[in-house]
């Protein structure tokens, strides 16, 4: 089969185009002829070797043979399955994010048929590819403080990429007064998922503005915790879905404090795990609640032309790859 494969970490430059063996489904998976995949920022982490803690479960020096085929979320058809299956047979169109196996840029995965939900069945699957790492990503974040109520002030800081826009959509359908905020050329798409107000990071510091939110889903943190706790309503919540290190032990350390305190604005990691609620957004998506922004398509060969782009930051929404029927 054909497969976009790299041997040691570096830029979309180290990617090519290779003939592979077709994996063999263990007991428990499915073998999954994928029709599409999307890139994430779990992707170029991963190409890149950084941060280096990723290397411990990656490789530390090269990618460990088995981790050698990017891409986490697929969306494909049923091949083949290995003994002990029960929740689907050959045929059955699956998606879901491969995060602990990879090798979604590819023609044919392997994976535990826990790893992945039915395919909406309106979705075409670039659609769908572009759904799971990101929708479980935007869905646990809005859900880390409860139900939201209609009325409630949301902020999605990094709106603009594909954790972003399907939170706004997700967090609009609850009845929330959402913001969105990022770089001034995601600012229409922003708009376009139903932000109420859309922000220019680069302009505005949402933690200056004077206005407090019932919940921040954080896509990009690079600030304090104190700072994003401040910008909370009593009761509030925050969510971390992206940033770096040094933000999450603050976090830590303020949520043990808070522990001892009447503090009750809480700061939360989103780290539940892939596929969780994967269901849901199928649902979400038929129900016509959330479709996913795509960017742009890519064929498998483009690949590391995709990565180019999204490392350059310049795509809003998702990056497709199309890998054919």
């Amino acid at each position: 089969m054909k497969a976009i494969t790299f041997t040691r970490y570096g830029t979309p430059d180290v990617l090519e185009l290779s003939d592979v063996p077709v994996p063999q489904p263990a007991a428990g998976e499915l073998l999954i002829r994928v029709h599409a995949s999307s890139v994430n920022s779990w992707d170029w982490e991963f190409l890149s070797g950084t941060p280096f803690v990723n290397r411990l479960m990656f490789g530390w020096r090269r990618p460990r043979p088995s981790k050698r085929i990017l891409g986490a979320d697929i969306a494909g058809v049923v091949e083949a399955t290995g003994p002990d299956v029960t929740r689907f047979r050959p045929g059955d169109e699956v998606f879901g994010d491969l995060w602990d196996r990879w090798g979604g840029f590819a023609e044919y995965a392997c994976t535990s048929e826990n790893s992945v939900e039915r395919k909406p069945a309106t979705a075409t699957f670039e659609q769908a590819a572009a759904i799971p790492q990101a929708g479980v990503l935007a869905l646990q974040g809005l859900r880390k403080g409860g139900p939201i109520e209609p009325g409630e002030a949301v902020l999605v800081n990094g709106a603009g990429g594909g954790v972003g826009t399907l939170a706004i959509q997700i967090a609009k359908n609850a009845g929330a007064e959402v913001t969105g905020v990022d770089s001034a050329h995601k600012l229409d798409v922003i708009r376009s998922v139903g932000a109420d107000h859309a922000l220019d990071y680069a302009l505005v510091d949402f933690t200056k503005t004077g206005k407090h939110y019932d919940l921040i889903v954080d896509c990009q943190n690079r600030r304090s915790m104190l700072v994003n706790r401040r910008t909370l309503r009593p009761g509030g919540t925050y969510a971390m879905v992206g940033g770096s290190m040094g933000p999450v032990y603050q976090l830590w350390l303020l949520d043990f404090a808070a522990k001892f305190t009447r503090e009750t604005r809480r700061l939360r990691l989103v780290s539940e795990g892939p596929n969780k609620g994967l269901a849901d957004l199928g649902a979400l998506f038929d129900a016509g609640v959330l479709s996913p922004v795509i960017d742009s398509t890519y064929p498998l060969e483009a690949v590391p032309e995709a990565m180019r782009r999204f490392g350059e930051n310049l795509h809003a929404g998702k990056i497709a790859i199309s890998i054919g029927a």
